[in-house]
């Protein structure tokens, strides 16, 4: 099992639960104010005056295969969107309940 936490602008609420739905990732947790910035482009997303816009971010825990298809996909959308910042990360689960 793998466990695939993305943050992104709130903009791309939709795609990613789109995303989800299609490759039939059922069970996540998403929080919808996540602040950041990018490690190396991009603007800050703080929700202040001066960097009004925010993140989302979503965790969700999937087999291994899924994962993989998971970030092909993620990657995907953030070629086409890439102003508006997409990161995601993969950790192995050793277990669940």
């Amino acid at each position: 099992m793998k466990s695939v936490f993305i943050t992104y602008g709130q903009s791309l609420n939709q795609a990613i639960e789109e995303l989800l739905d299609k490759l039939s990732v059922r069970g996540f947790s998403r929080w919808d104010e996540t602040f950041g910035r990018g490690s190396e482009n991009g603007d800050p997303h703080y929700g202040t005056h001066a960097w009004p816009s925010k993140n989302s971010s979503i965790i969700a825990i999937v087999d291994d295969n899924k994962a993989t298809l998971l970030m092909q996909k993620l990657r995907l959308l953030n070629q086409q969107t890439e102003e508006q910042g997409l990161s995601a990360f993969v950790w192995s689960v050793e277990e669940t309940l």
